[in-house]
């Protein structure tokens, strides 16, 4: 289970993202709207609402929000009605990006994503333009303090995890989608809620990208981040640590 981990960089962008907090208080809110309708509104029963409640905690999110939107999803058919959509396409340096957004509007959210794409270096591709350098996993992230990193390692591989990344920015674990539900609930008994529990999509390699390049890709990035439609973002860049420093100094 040990191997380099290729998260770093996205969960840089992460870390940017937590600031924006009524922005993504909407986002979360409309991740459990979807999971509460898709399912039953009983989060130990409906593994989706589970998973997206223990995201909306970890944000200190208010548990007053995280009712209504549960009572809005499950009320007299009141509730906006998402789809969940996927957009691909290419940043500045080659660099691959995947969007997946939850939308009353698709046509509005297309329209958001591709001038975000072609204002700042980017363009945007059909479906599985880009997937295919990715893989869909689950991952679930602890804060380092909760558990030593040995510990982390040990309780996660019992669970049935695929990898573990531990730093001093805290524990990356990586299963497979299908083990998703069955390692979160046993890292949550374990340890309490994750910092992040959600599918995403993980680089099979990385694209490195000069200091002007990562210049312009974060500003892409951010576009995107600022869209209430859009949940969440991966890219596969490989940007230095010292540049990173430089760029957010």
């Amino acid at each position: 289970m040990a191997g380099h981990s290729q998260f770093k960089n996205i969960m840089f962008r992460k870390g940017a993202q937590d600031k924006k907090r009524a922005s993504q208080f909407a986002k979360l809110t409309r991740e459990i709207i979807v999971a509460a309708k898709a399912g039953l509104p009983d989060p130990n029963m409906n593994a989706a609402l589970r998973s997206a409640i223990a995201t909306a905690r970890a944000a200190n999110m208010p548990k007053d929000n995280i009712e209504r939107a549960i009572k809005k999803a499950t009320g007299s058919g009141d509730a906006d009605n998402y789809e969940a959509v996927r957009y691909e396409g290419y940043g500045p340096g080659g660099v691959a990006v995947i969007v997946e957004a939850l939308t009353d509007n698709r046509n509005r959210t297309a329209s958001e994503v591709r001038s975000a794409f072609s204002k700042h270096g980017g363009s945007l591709g059909e479906t599985n333009s880009v997937s295919f350098m990715f893989e869909r996993v689950g991952q679930i992230v602890y804060p380092a303090e909760v558990a030593g990193a040995e510990a982390m390692f040990e309780a996660a591989a019992e669970a049935g995890a695929s990898d573990v990344q531990s730093s001093a920015d805290g524990h990356e674990v990586i299963c497979a989608p299908d083990d998703f539900s069955e390692v979160r609930d046993a890292l949550v008994e374990k340890y309490g809620d994750p910092r992040e529990a959600r599918l995403t999509w993980k680089p099979l390699n990385t694209t490195p990208v000069t200091e002007d390049q990562a210049s312009t890709l974060f500003k892409l990035l951010d576009a995107l981040d600022d869209s209430d439609d859009v949940q969440q973002v991966a890219a596969n860049f490989d940007i230095a640590d010292e540049v990173i420093e430089r760029l957010t100094a």
